[in-house]
């Protein structure tokens, strides 16, 4: 709820590990979502993906390392 407003996260280089978390996907008003540069493993949690298609599809640019590490169907970019 407090970050319901928030529309641009950029967690690029920030060493981040593990498995990317649903509760991206309740940050409503997110257009912008730079998760790339991390060691960040697993799939894109279908929460953040339904940003990008729900509701017109608010999440316009969603940047991850799903070329080696990150499955995600819904990335616009991947490294």
């Amino acid at each position: 709820q407090h970050l319901a407003d928030l529309e641009v996260l950029s967690l690029l280089f920030n060493q981040l590990t593990g498995t990317i978390p649903a509760e991206l996907g309740a940050l409503s008003s997110l257009e912008i979502l730079f998760l790339s540069s991390n060691n960040l493993s697993g799939s894109m949690p279908s929460d953040v993906c339904n940003l990008r298609t729900t509701n017109g599809g608010v999440l316009r640019f969603l940047e991850a390392d799903c070329i080696s590490e990150v499955v995600c169907s819904c990335c616009t970019t991947c490294f």
